[in-house]
């Protein structure tokens, strides 16, 4: 089943986030190419300026995983929860209904 991750970054993670973003997607990666995520990004702290100079303010990611517990599971190890990127996160089962 897909799962909705919504990571709520710390303030003024931006620094972190690129010291940890390698970590990351080096742990993302092996999903993606297994064909287990939908969609994955960063959401940016506004959308007027260049997310590089005013950072972001969390991310998404639509995972697809066994059952919660193995998406909760997944969510405590990565980098970005685990290197103090994510204040909190909030995981939800996701049913794709469009496109």
């Amino acid at each position: 089943m897909w799962f909705a991750i919504f990571g709520q970054d710390i303030e003024n993670s931006l620094e972190l986030r690129k010291e940890l973003r390698p970590a990351h997607l080096a742990r993302l990666n092996p999903l993606i190419e297994e064909g287990r995520v939908l969609i994955a990004g960063p959401h940016p702290r506004d959308d007027k300026s260049d997310p590089m100079d005013v950072g972001f303010s969390g991310s998404l990611m639509v995972i697809d995983f066994a059952s919660l517990e193995d998406a909760q599971a997944w969510v405590e190890e990565d980098p970005y929860k685990t290197g103090g990127v994510f204040d909190s996160v909030i995981v939800k089962p996701f049913l794709k209904v469009a496109p």
